[in-house]
């Protein structure tokens, strides 16, 4: 994984971070995912005035990264705001579990190979926002991150069935670290922002309030722990009854379901051994089918993180959790 800084202001931050990729030969005017067709440029046009309304910020950053790497910004804006609404993209395992003792936020990030060496740590430490440590397979999206008051958010794509101009799954997320304190405060801010992508967000914040949302432009719904459960647990699909009609049985989902049964069925299993090593076993997949996948498809765990929030600790596996450690990354504290 790259591992990027990022302070001062919105703008200055990109543009200091596209002049040095500049400087290196690197140019960000193509997506190796989708092409930038028409119908996405009009798309995306429609999303920046969204942005412009509910995450100004974000186009400033965005500005920045134009001006820096000397490319159109029309170009980045169908790029970024486009990720999540229109193919299949990223295949991701969340869960969360709070106890007396115990707050931990855990995700795999399962994504393809043949890119896994653009991937990105970021720390962002920018004016006017809550200071956060993040990862992503992108760029000023985020997928998963902890900010500097204890508030862990990770997504899971679902295969869009719509779609309407609003922010994304990433830039939803990036917004929550960079705008809220708590789980409650983060409820309280996606109801009010337009949506444009199909996703699930799980979330915890330090005092132990866990929740899983699942959401599409359409409609929402906060899934917390069932009674007698202290966890959340999610993958690429919606579970809950309200959402269950907007699965897509007929794409590829990585096996999402495998995926979500190993994470409830061990969570469920093991109430008395819940802990930073065991959220870590569960990803490694010594519980079940969760980052086994056969590299020569192109598909692997590319990352793995544990916020361990009563702690105050990072913990993350740059690569896929079975072969690779934890480490605990420092560079950020936690309030």
């Amino acid at each position: 994984m790259y591992h990027g800084r990022f302070t001062g202001t919105h703008y200055g931050a990109g543009y200091k971070w596209e002049i040095l990729l500049l400087k290196n030969g690197k140019k960000l005017d193509h997506c190796p995912t989708f092409a930038l067709t028409e119908d996405k440029y009009a798309f995306a046009g429609e999303c920046a005035k969204e942005y412009q309304r509910y995450f100004p910020e974000v186009l400033e950053e965005i500005r920045g990264i134009a001006d820096g790497n000397e490319v159109p910004l029309e170009t980045l804006q169908a790029l970024l705001f486009c990720m999540y609404c229109f193919e299949p993209d990223h295949k991701c395992t969340c869960f969360a579990f709070s106890t007396e003792n115990e707050v931990v936020f855990a995700r795999n990030s399962d994504f393809l190979v043949s890119l896994e060496k653009l991937y990105m740590n970021c720390l962002y430490r920018l004016e006017g926002a809550y200071a956060f440590n993040g990862n992503t397979t992108a760029f000023v999206e985020m997928e998963d991150g902890v900010n500097q008051h204890g508030l862990a958010v990770g997504l899971t794509f679902v295969y869009p069935h719509l779609r309407k101009p609003g922010l994304n799954a990433g830039m939803l997320l990036r917004c929550l670290l960079e705008k809220c304190k708590t789980t409650a405060e983060a409820l309280e801010a996606l109801r009010k922002f337009p949506i444009a992508s199909a996703q699930t967000l799980t979330i915890a914040d330090r005092d132990g309030e866990i929740a899983v949302v699942e959401c599409n432009p359409r409609e929402m719904e906060v899934i917390r722990a069932r009674a007698g459960e202290m966890f959340v647990a999610t993958a690429n699909n919606f579970n809950s009854e309200k959402m269950r009609p907007y699965r897509n049985p007929e794409i590829d989902d990585w096996h999402s379901d495998e995926c979500y049964q190993t994470a409830r069925n061990a969570l469920e299993h093991n109430k008395d051994g819940y802990s930073v090593a065991f959220a870590e076993d569960v990803l490694s997949g010594k519980y079940g089918f969760m980052c086994q996948y056969d590299r020569r498809q192109n598909a692997d765990t590319v990352w793995s993180v544990v916020y361990d929030l009563k702690r105050k600790q990072i913990w993350r596996a740059e690569g896929n959790p079975s072969r690779k450690h934890f480490n605990r990354d420092d560079r950020m504290r936690l309030d």
